[in-house]
């Protein structure tokens, strides 16, 4: 029983990693980094919020910006610039700008 657990944790983690890899190597970087400067008034060049209320988007999970940005544009999920802002965007964009900013690595200097 032990083994058959085992077995379904590597297969979770392998196929988690497989994901991760298939996700990377289908995005484009470069090409989210130039959709994304549509966002740079309000979340900042490089994903460091620029106005208050704002959420920073540098170094937050890929997966979770996609999430958000597919809700956005169905309505399911609204907010005047932001609906206005997803709804054209197709899926392979969403997947680039995604990629970009999760890219983007952040670091907190001492407290």
């Amino acid at each position: 029983m032990k083994q058959l657990s085992r077995l379904k944790v590597s297969l979770t983690v392998i196929s988690a990693l497989t994901f991760a890899v298939n996700s990377a190597v289908s995005a484009d970087l470069d090409a989210g980094r130039q959709k994304a400067q549509l966002c740079a008034a309000c979340h900042g060049p490089m994903g460091l919020a620029s106005m208050p209320n704002t959420p920073n988007l540098a170094g937050q999970p890929e997966q979770y910006l996609a999430e958000q940005l597919k809700a956005y544009r169905s309505g399911k999920r609204v907010n005047e610039q932001m609906s206005l802002l997803a709804k054209p965007l197709s899926d392979a964009e969403i997947a680039n700008v995604s990629a970009w900013y999760a890219s983007i690595q952040v670091q907190i200097k001492g407290q």
